[in-house]
């Protein structure tokens, strides 16, 4: 089938309803295993030699569907799905580096993901340093020689700074070092790594591609060749694989994903102006920003500015906190990208793990919060907002 807009592939992509009875809907094939004709069938689908279901911790017609699905929408030759974003990442990772190997990162990641660095760091010998990625000069200068992999986060959560990832896909084509773009964030619909020359694109699909908080899942893309490596080790053998109900429900969520990233980035962009006129707020972190000093590669890389606020209260972490606590329809939840608009405390939830020179180094402050802006009517969100901030 001809590619279509992103908005139409969402609905469409990866499945012929000719392919399954004419099911509208695509099947959840709700199974752990799957029987051959003969003995010899088995033996060549072990071998190879013949494509087909084994067991759906190696592959499953529900979790393809979503996996090709996701591959479309990013550009990509081939998807994997894993059992959650953490998943993922450590797939991609431990594919990519050995013992005595370096992993040069983006000034700020996930907190689990700084704690998987740790523990490859701490059992494995595998290193890692991170770096603002600011000019080309400054990611060369940062490149060691036993460098394996590029890991970048943008936006950076929570600090909401970009990296403009052409710049640094073309630093890594030129040493030869692949580049993983974890585009949780901003979802396929807002931002495409490998239409910008990186190498493995990996997603929360817990976030915005599922959009309803009812799924923990992950999915890479990129290259098949590497997408096969991937599979046929730390996939296959580490076993984080994706259920074929949790893919069924992806496949459902990604369907409204465009109208809904509309919204949220619709309300955030709203509640960022709002919040920039409080007295209360001492700094708002928003990549929509006209004032943002990175503003000029969001428009270069992005389609819209996403759904994700960080801003500063004037104070400290106690009245943070306090803060939060005063909130009404906003929830205290450490995930993002529901329908629910969710406010977290990075410096002792998502970050927690991360020492507290590091985190400020990463620019984490103990008054900072993360508001994930939901699909609600942008009024009553910052009517709550503003209550909490009066009170």
């Amino acid at each position: 089938m001809t590619k279509k807009r992103i908005e139409t592939e969402v609905i469409h992509s990866g499945y012929d309803t000719k392919d399954f009875n004419d099911s509208l809907i695509p099947p959840l094939f709700q199974t752990s295993t799957f029987t051959f004709s003969n003995a010899k069938q088995g033996e060549r689908r072990f071998a190879g030699e013949e494509e087909g279901y084994i067991y759906s911790r190696l592959g499953n017609p529900t979790v393809t569907i979503f996996e090709e699905r996701i591959a479309q929408l990013e550009s990509a030759e081939k998807a994997l799905a894993f059992s959650s974003g953490m998943a993922a990442v450590s797939a991609a990772l431990v594919a990519l580096v050995k013992t005595g190997d370096h992993i040069l990162c983006s000034q700020g990641v996930y907190g689990c993901t700084f704690g998987l660095l740790q523990l490859l760091r701490e059992k494995f010998q595998v290193d890692h340093d991170f770096c603002r990625m600011a000019t080309k000069e400054e990611v060369k200068k940062a490149i060691l020689p036993n460098t394996t992999c590029i890991y970048i986060e943008t936006p950076i959560n929570p600090t909401m700074k970009i990296v403009d990832l052409e710049m640094v896909a073309e630093v890594g084509r030129e040493k030869g070092i692949p580049v993983v773009v974890d585009n949780t964030f901003c979802s396929p619909y807002l931002q495409k790594p490998l239409e910008l020359g990186c190498d493995v694109v990996v997603h929360s699909a817990t976030k915005y591609i599922c959009g309803h908080g009812d799924v923990i899942g992950g999915v890479l893309a990129g290259k098949s060749a590497f997408m096969k490596k991937v599979a046929m080790t730390t996939q296959k053998d580490i076993g984080g694989v994706m259920s074929p109900f949790d893919a069924w429900l992806l496949i459902r969520g990604l369907k409204t994903l465009p109208i809904r990233m509309d919204r949220h980035c619709d309300n955030a962009e709203k509640i960022s102006v709002a919040l920039e006129k409080h007295p209360g707020i001492m700094d708002v972190i928003y990549p929509g920003k006209p004032t943002n000093p990175d503003y000029m590669i969001v428009k270069k890389q992005m389609r819209k500015p996403g759904g994700l606020i960080s801003f500063r209260i004037k104070g400290s972490k106690a009245d943070a906190q306090a803060f939060m606590d005063r909130l009404q329809l906003v929830k205290i939840a450490v995930s993002l990208g529901d329908a629910e608009t969710l406010i977290q405390h990075p410096a002792t939830m998502t970050h927690s793990v991360v020492p507290q020179e590091a985190r400020i180094r990463m620019g984490i402050f103990d008054n900072m919060l993360r508001l994930s802006v939901g699909l609600e009517a942008w009024e009553d969100i910052w009517e709550d907002l503003k209550q909490a901030l009066e009170r």
